[in-house]
């Protein structure tokens, strides 16, 4: 699979280059990708909600009414839940959403998203570019110049570029990742992923262990 390489002006350079089909044309699968865009979103969350329960409720310990003959069900403590002010039952308390998944899943899961995405289109590859000062306009430039300045865009790069990412960082629809930053749920939640010509090495070699 042949792609035109674009310069950052969006203008075509001449030149093309070879996506692997061992990344960019394989079947999809969706249960790896499922699982996959469910662990990341699960890495999400903090997991600090807590409730107060019964035993961490200040009041007193004094059986608040006899056993029998009030006409009403017993009741020993005024810290039960049932009663207003008392502690809550089976409430949540702090604990880590996250789960394992092996390699070869998460491989599998990332290949099929950029598949997708290859398939319907939405992957540009762009020459190496880099800015000399981090300057947000540059990189709305770039975006405009792409056609992707009223879409979410992905930009992968070969490797850290502090410059371009600090241009990128205070726009909202745009994200700047290494190649080895890929993740499923960003990929899938791009309209374009705009990859350099540096990074295809890098995502072909992370992605084919």
């Amino acid at each position: 699979m042949k792609v035109a390489v674009l310069d950052i002006t969006g203008k075509d350079t001449g030149r093309k280059v070879e996506l692997s089909k061992d990344v960019f044309g394989i079947e999809p699968n969706n249960h790896a990708i499922y699982l996959d865009v469910k662990q990341y979103l699960a890495n999400q969350r903090q997991g600090t909600h807590k409730a107060k329960e019964r035993a961490e409720i200040t009041g007193s310990t004094r059986k608040i009414k006899k056993q029998k003959g009030t006409g009403t069900a017993r009741a020993g403590s005024i810290k039960s839940g049932v009663f207003r002010g008392g502690g809550r039952m089976f409430g949540p308390r702090p604990r880590s959403y996250s789960f394992k998944l092996n390699k070869n899943l998460k491989r599998l899961a990332r290949k099929s998203a950029l598949s997708i995405q290859a398939k319907d289109n939405n992957l540009v590859v762009i020459e190496d570019f880099n800015f000399d000062t981090p300057k947000t306009k540059n990189f709305v430039n770039v975006l405009k110049a792409l056609e992707l300045d009223t879409k979410k865009a992905l930009f992968v790069l070969g490797e850290s570029n502090k410059n371009v990412y600090l241009s990128s960082r205070n726009l909202k629809g745009s994200k700047v990742v290494n190649s080895s930053e890929l993740n499923t749920y960003g990929v899938l939640n791009a309209n374009k992923v705009v990859i350099s010509e540096s990074s295809l090495e890098g995502i072909k070699s992370n992605l084919s262990k």
